[in-house]
């Protein structure tokens, strides 16, 4: 059974946006540099889903002198790309604001403003990933066991796990971030600093 991917990415990709604008306005009137990094998260998130139905759209061009076989292959390295993008891009961001807030601290202001869009921000990374989910789970056909890893590697579209995988890092992140948030319990602090 073959599973519907560009579902899964303009999922992925209209969550991604709407998140990424809600994290930067929370981030500017907090000052929250959690919120920040989980904006520049989101824009990047952004960016895989679109690199992904670019990847999608190049691996249907048919075969040509310079690619006897076709370009399906396309939509793997364009995986690829976004898996590097999520790690080096990502993490670069969010190491490089943690460092500057930890030599730099200063209180956020309005930290509920915060958990309202990480709630709201986990509440569409989720429905994503659900969504994702049933699509690979779907591709899957009616298998009796279901084993994660030994259905990525037999799969043959790597778009569909990889905004799965991606929403389950993002939804582990907005964890990550709810705790940066967090007030914290030191003597002589006045509330939550990031």
């Amino acid at each position: 059974m073959k599973s519907d991917s560009r579902k899964v990415i303009y999922a992925a990709l209209g969550a991604n946006s709407l998140i990424a604008v809600s994290k930067f306005v929370a981030a500017s009137i907090t000052g929250s540099s959690a919120m920040l990094s989980e904006g520049v998260h989101s824009v990047v998130d952004t960016g895989n889903q679109g690199l992904l139905l670019l990847g999608m759209r190049r691996a249907k061009k048919p075969a040509d002198a310079a690619h006897p076989f076709g370009y399906g292959a396309e939509i793997f390295f364009w995986a690829f790309v976004v898996a590097i993008l999520i790690f080096a891009v990502g993490a670069g961001i969010s190491f490089y604001e943690g460092v500057y807030k930890l030599l730099n601290p200063h209180p956020i202001e309005k930290a509920y403003i915060n958990y309202i869009v990480l709630g709201l921000a986990f509440v569409f990374e989720a429905f994503a990933w659900v969504i994702a989910y049933k699509e690979f789970r779907k591709a899957q056909g009616n298998r009796r066991k279901f084993r994660l890893f030994t259905a990525v590697r037999q799969s043959k579209d790597p778009a569909t796990f990889t905004v799965l995988f991606e929403d389950s890092a993002a939804m582990l992140g907005l964890v990550v971030a709810a705790a940066g948030v967090a007030p914290r319990t030191r003597s002589g602090s006045n509330g939550p600093t990031a």
